[in-house]
């Protein structure tokens, strides 16, 4: 069985585990959104109608316009979102109030801006792109993007969990505690936009400079990202890694219908809904494509190969879990439950994994495959924003091609080093521990038990397929018992404790909240 990774006291790892959580509450939406966008932008496409004329129904298209234009909204205000997923993931409780004070502070940055913009005569009129400006929320600003928005979240959380519990003098009484926070935010968020009118101007320009500078390392800089990106993912870091890729310039800009749009995932998105696209953006190939290939295909031939190296007596009960892990990573791109079948146990396996993934990342530039997506690299973002926006625009075909080799690859080595080295990938292992068959209550009991009982819990919360808990004490923590309850593997980093479960651990999360708060 998997082994816990364990340190020391580490509370940069528990603070950066907390801060890349919390990234997951806005992202937590991109998906629906993304299929709304998808579905609706590419079937009210007129190229598509070209195409397929039996769609050219008028209820039929205004049905397709308005789920286009309902998932673009989303994607067009994603700075607001961060700014409140930000705060309200961080805030270890009353997070209503830190929400709506990094609203409150969003609005008021912006206004800010705006006004000193106006003051000294550089308000943009007609192209705001090209003068590093944009709308946010009806506001003529800055386009700081997500950035601005975590910068918000960041300040909002900060003060909020300074002055929640404030008392004023008695006269002032009313404006104390949880309403004395949304007050203290907007005044520093006119602070924060005297200095975002200063510093970035300055800061876009050193964003545009190291956007360049990857740009220059050509395909060993996408190998490089790639392999970084995989090797963060056992520590949930990951998300802290690709958003600033994905969501800022550093992933590239774009001018599209007169807008500047930074970040590969916003530019492609916006060009999604812009009926003049004809090729993707290139970022596309860099930071996103690759993921198809490796979690489609080459995962699923490591699957096989464990399956194939399992003990005849053991065969069946694995085919059930490595069936359902390569099928999670197939359609939705989630991949936890199988790298964390073999991380621990076989550490050289996932290094080997990471090679695999940048050399994936990097053949996904060279052929310019531009296949976009919301969440992960699965079969459904696939069909949406590959094989649905033509092989002109996306290349899509190219992915079954390099996949079915990269099946293979997987299959071979990881087949051979198993054998090899004798690894004890599942079905391998000495002995069996017992798993609990419990739900609800019961599960969430035994979960708590092994982190330490309650009164050793500090906060819980949980990404897309690990529960993310901070303790007073690591060392409480029983991780026999935790996987006991289904846990594919756990993380002890100090106080800092992530125990993956899968994608239902929303599920799980929910029943330990109502667990402690009974």
């Amino acid at each position: 069985m998997s082994q816990p990774e364990k340190t020391g006291s580490n509370p940069f790892f528990e603070k950066a585990q907390r801060f890349g959580k919390s990234f997951m509450l806005p992202i937590a939406v991109l998906p629906a959104a993304g299929l709304l966008l998808g579905i609706g932008g590419s079937l009210s496409n007129p190229n598509t109608l070209v195409a397929y004329p039996f769609l050219d129904v008028p209820w039929l298209q205004g049905l397709f316009m308005l789920m286009a234009d309902a998932g673009a909204i989303v994607f067009a205000n994603l700075a607001v979102l961060f700014a409140l997923g930000v705060a309200v993931g961080l805030a270890r409780s009353d997070k209503g109030t830190a929400g709506l004070s990094a609203l409150l502070a969003y609005l008021v940055m912006n206004a800010s801006i705006s006004t000193l913009l106006k003051l000294s005569d550089t308000l943009a009129s007609g192209n705001l792109g090209a003068s590093g400006q944009g709308m946010a929320l009806g506001i003529q600003t800055l386009e700081t993007g997500v950035f601005g928005g975590v910068v918000v979240g960041l300040m909002s959380y900060w003060l909020h969990s300074r002055y929640n519990k404030v008392q004023l003098p008695q006269f002032l009484g009313f404006f104390g505690g949880s309403r004395f926070v949304p007050i203290v935010c907007s005044l520093a968020a006119i602070v924060l936009g005297c200095l975002m009118y200063v510093v970035w101007p300055h800061f876009q320009q050193l964003i545009f400079g190291m956007g360049g500078l990857v740009d220059a390392t050509g395909y060993l800089g996408t190998f490089i990202y790639g392999f970084v990106l995989r090797m963060l993912g056992p520590f949930g870091l990951h998300h802290i890694f690709y958003l600033p890729f994905w969501t800022t310039a550093l992933g590239g800009s774009a001018l599209i219908d007169g807008h500047l749009v930074e970040g590969t995932q916003r530019i492609f998105f916006a060009q999604l809904a812009d009926p003049a696209t004809v090729q993707f953006y290139e970022g596309t190939a860099r930071f996103m494509s690759g993921r198809f290939i490796t979690m489609m295909f080459g995962l699923l031939g490591a699957c096989l190969a464990m399956y194939h190296c399992a003990r005849p007596e053991n065969k069946k009960r694995v085919a059930g879990l490595l069936i359902s892990a390569a099928l999670t990573s197939f359609l939705t791109g989630i991949t936890e439950p199988i790298e964390f079948s073999f991380l621990f146990i076989a550490p050289p396996l996932y290094l080997l994994h990471a090679v695999f993934d940048g050399l994936a990342f990097m053949l996904a530039h060279m052929l310019n495959i531009t296949i976009g997506q919301t969440f992960s690299g699965g079969f459904i973002d696939f069909m949406l924003f590959g094989v649905l926006q033509g092989q002109a625009k996306t290349h899509w075909m190219l992915v079954p091609l390099v996949g079915v080799p990269w099946f293979c690859l997987y299959y071979f080595s990881f087949r051979f080093l198993i054998q090899r080295f004798k690894f004890k990938t599942p079905g391998r292992e000495d002995q069996q521990e017992e798993i609990r068959e419990t739900v609800g209550v019961d599960r969430a009991k035994a979960i708590v038990e092994g982190l330490g009982g309650a009164v050793n819990i500090k906060d819980v919360d949980c990404c897309a397929t690990r529960l993310r808990v901070s303790v007073h004490r690591g060392d409480a923590v029983k991780e026999a018992l935790l996987k006991q309850t289904g846990a594919l593997a756990v993380i002890t980093k100090g106080n800092g404790i992530q125990v993956i479960y899968g994608p239902h651990v929303t599920i799980i999360k929910n029943e330990i909240e109502e667990l402690l708060g009974a």
